[in-house]
């Protein structure tokens, strides 16, 4: 939760000024030729992301309800609008690296401009206006702490695709870590559960409402799969035995040629990994990530296993604690999976978030009884109910306050290039 019940005007722009100011330091290690990069169309250059997240609130916010206000620029909201066909028309997504202009310069004097008269909005929004004025500024907050992650992981494609391979962040110095114990299989009573987003605080309308459904008995691993374990997966002929794959994931394979993770490359002594530290070493007690949801699924399917449902991951996660502050999230500026490291007390507990965001077997569709948000900012998530998978849980690139149980990510079953992992599920006694 980002902003708390109760807060002062002048607490509210603090909140405000800290997550802006957290935008701007992921982007502080950047050269300005990194700003405009687009590797791929799933990318966005870190620029954009910039102008974006401020476009939200001059579009939203100060052209709602700062009265007499005038765009930064008149393009900005073409330039900027990223799907909502309600605002209008915008540059073609495919096209957001060819543009050279607004300067990097003029983007942070852009964001300059919104935060200044933001910080004047918050504290003088009537209090007729008061309850849709905050719930647009939760949401433009939420809003850019995705933004946030896609940062992270936009950048990481960036400088992957550069041969001289760039370090973005030095690594921490590596720690010794505890010899990986054997996944262990936890196992849960079946029967009629509650799940979805009920309570005090923000949420984005697609965890709403709170529902009931109906699970039989079954089993999580501990953990999510480890590089180790997708590594036998890869040995045993994983990529090239068409039985282990999906017939759309078999063809996306043959066609892209995939026979391992993004990011990794075998050299002579062994397998080495792109992080935003460089090239690395593999480490295989880490999770593996930046796998697609085929991958996952040929994964379980090898092993004889099955991925969980998000009803599934979701009621377990009411066993896993509620304490995540020791969790690998962007606040730990680990920026990548860290290993795990059980000690014989804690082998059997669940290790539901952080690390790599978890692909789940359900479709991403409407809870029973959902209703979009009013207005133009009901474009947000409802229209992207089709196509694709639910994940869970977070990674090492979201923060912290930014993550619930009830959180809902969804992305198309070919993406990669987000800290995407998973872990095995199956039916109680198989």
């Amino acid at each position: 939760m980002i902003l708390k019940p109760n807060s002062s005007r002048s607490e509210l722009v603090e909140s405000y000024k800290e997550v802006r100011q957290k935008t701007e330091e992921l982007c502080a290690p950047l050269q300005t030729e990194d700003y405009v990069i687009q590797s791929m169309e799933d990318v966005s250059p870190p620029k954009w992301h910039l102008g974006h997240t401020t476009w939200f609130f001059e579009t939203f916010l100060l052209k709602n309800y700062s009265h007499g206000y005038q765009p930064f620029h008149p393009l900005f909201g073409f330039i900027f609008n990223s799907y909502y066909e309600t605002i209008g028309d915008r540059v073609a997504r495919a096209n957001r690296g060819l543009l050279s202009r607004p300067t990097v310069k003029d983007v942070y004097e852009f964001r300059a401009r919104i935060d200044s008269r933001m910080g004047e909005l918050i504290e003088s929004a009537s209090e007729r206006d008061w309850n849709e004025f905050y719930f647009l500024l939760d949401l433009g907050l939420n809003h850019e702490q995705q933004h946030q992650e896609l940062l992270i992981t936009d950048i990481k494609n960036i400088l992957a695709i550069n041969p001289l391979k760039p370090v973005y962040k030095e690594a921490a110095p590596p720690q010794k870590p505890n010899p990986l114990s054997p996944a262990r299989w936890i196992p849960f009573e079946g029967g009629v559960v509650e799940i979805g987003f009920d309570g005090a605080g923000f949420s984005f309308d697609n965890e709403r409402p709170r529902h009931r459904v109906l699970l039989n008995d079954f089993q999580l691993q501990n953990r999510a799969v480890t590089n180790g374990e997708y590594l036998d997966f890869m040995n045993d002929n994983g990529y090239s035995d068409f039985r282990n794959w999906l017939s759309e994931g078999w063809t996306i394979l043959s066609e892209r040629n995939w026979k391992h993770p993004l990011y990794w490359e075998l050299k002579e002594d062994g397998w080495y990994a792109m992080t935003l530290s460089g090239v690395r070493k593999l480490d295989l007690n880490e999770p593996v990530c930046h796998v697609s949801y085929f991958e996952a699924d040929a994964y379980a399917r090898w092993a004889g296993k099955r991925l969980p449902t998000e009803e599934e991951w979701e009621h377990a996660s009411g066993f896993a604690g509620t304490d995540l502050t020791k969790r690998n999230f962007m606040d730990s500026g680990r920026l990548h999976p860290a290993p795990y490291r059980f000690s014989n007390g804690d082998a059997s507990s669940l290790h539901l978030f952080g690390d790599v965001w978890e692909w789940t077997s359900s479709a991403y569709l409407p809870y029973p009884g959902f209703s979009p948000e009013p207005g133009a900012v009901g474009e947000y998530n409802g229209k992207f109910m089709s196509n694709q998978m639910i994940l869970r849980g977070g990674s090492c690139a979201t923060p912290l306050n930014h993550i619930r149980p009830t959180y809902r990510n969804f992305f198309q079953t070919d993406k990669r290039w987000q800290f995407t992992g998973f872990r095995l599920a199956s039916d109680s006694g198989k």
